[in-house]
């Protein structure tokens, strides 16, 4: 798809500032192509034409090779529609196409009142999400902006309900933290190891404080107000950063334009990952980025497995030692090491009871250890060492 450029339109056609970038002083940038704009100040307006008329929503779903998930995002969405949130009068359904191999396009084509656009063309300097969200909010008609990934399902009425959430709490961004649909024991274990570490980095109710400088969002449902969108510079401003979400939930704080977060059950769900390899570049690809010191955290989380697993053997032999005439002292030996081994039980499941995840997949987690260290340590060796991370096919310097 050829790429819009911002001087096409008529010279006499009316112009207001919408989304886009300007320099400090207010001028608009001279007419470059619009990669350009990632290197202007972030938080200024470029000068482009605005739509005659805005709408309520614009839903923007990036979707590269999400044919086995895609048609279950879309059908919650499209669902949405009625006759006082009429999709195609109230609000718009894009879904952008990022050079899918599958029959993602297909598939979106199959919905009425869904508009298909082709990602343009992934240059230097920018992530294959923020150019296929970029794509679409350039020519995005809605006064909200609803960026969701295709691998959520949408509870009915949570898009109304979203936009009320967001102009109740006077916010210009609001993220939910969908609840996670795990499949097989390797995801059952270690996501909410991952979301119980998330829950604590990231507590929502400092999330949303704007005294507190702690930001996060989750890109798996991300809602902007189009001005709040436009002082943030849009996705330019994020084109080359991995965790874009994040970066513009701390943008959003430092610009104080107003952002809630919350995990949100009663309004998305989503399943991240299909395979375990899929899981598994996944988080190498994000958790060196989510966390401040990636390797302590391995290093703390290799200690609970050793504890959790070590300390009842141990207890275990003393009892059943025959130790001679200090045998009652092994014994009492023997009931610390068991006591010991409750105290790190409690402490294990009161943090991984902070996930949201089940009760029987949170009792589960122990069996993850092994894998979330791993998972913790080849992310920081990519990011710090290798300096590279991939995802669905493509390499990013890291």
């Amino acid at each position: 798809m050829a790429k819009d450029e911002p001087g096409d339109s008529g010279a006499g056609e009316q112009r207001k500032t919408v989304l886009g970038l300007v320099d400090e002083t207010g001028q608009p940038i001279g007419h470059t192509d619009w990669r350009e704009w990632s290197r202007a100040t972030p938080g200024t307006v470029f000068d482009q034409p605005e739509p005659e008329e805005l709408i309520e929503l614009t839903v923007i779903v990036p979707a590269r090779n999400e044919a086995d998930c895609l048609t279950a995002c879309l059908e919650s969405l499209v669902s949405q529609s009625e006759s006082i949130f009429a999709l195609g009068k109230d609000w718009e359904l894009i879904v952008v196409d990022d050079h899918s191999t599958d029959r993602t396009a297909e598939i979106a084509r199959g919905y009425a009142g869904v508009t298909v656009l082709e990602a343009a063309k992934l240059d230097p300097g920018w992530t294959g999400k923020s150019n296929a969200i970029w794509t679409a909010a350039r020519r995005a008609r809605g006064r909200w902006l609803l960026f969701t990934d295709a691998d959520t399902v949408h509870e009915p009425g949570d898009l109304r309900r979203a936009l009320h959430e967001a102009e109740r709490h006077k916010v210009g961004m609001l993220s939910y933290s969908p609840r996670q649909i795990v499949h097989g024991l390797v995801q059952r274990t270690v996501m909410p190891l991952v979301f119980s570490e998330l829950a604590l980095a990231y507590p929502p109710v400092k999330v949303s404080d704007p005294g507190q400088r702690i930001a996060a969002a989750n890109g798996q449902f991300l809602l902007v107000e189009r001005e709040a969108y436009r002082k943030l510079g849009g996705h330019p401003s994020v084109a080359n950063k991995v965790l874009e979400d994040v970066e513009l939930a701390f943008m959003a704080k430092r610009r104080r334009i107003g952002l809630r977060f919350r995990y949100a059950d009663d309004a998305v769900a989503s399943r991240m990952y299909r395979t375990i390899g899929a899981m598994i570049e996944g988080w190498t690809k994000n958790l060196a980025l989510l966390f401040n010191n990636t390797l302590a955290t391995a290093i703390w989380r290799a200690v609970d497995l050793l504890l959790l697993f070590g300390l009842p053997v141990l207890a275990f032999f003393l009892w059943n030692a025959h130790l001679g005439v200090h045998s009652l002292e092994w014994l009492g030996a023997g009931w610390i090491f068991a006591l010991l081994w409750l105290r790190t039980l409690f402490r294990f499941y009161h943090r991984v009871a902070k996930s949201n995840f089940g009760p029987i997949d949170c009792a589960l987690a122990p069996l993850g250890l092994p894998l979330f260290v791993a998972l913790l340590y080849r992310s920081w060796f990519q990011h710090r060492v290798l300096k590279r991370v991939s995802w669905k096919g493509r390499s990013y310097a890291a």
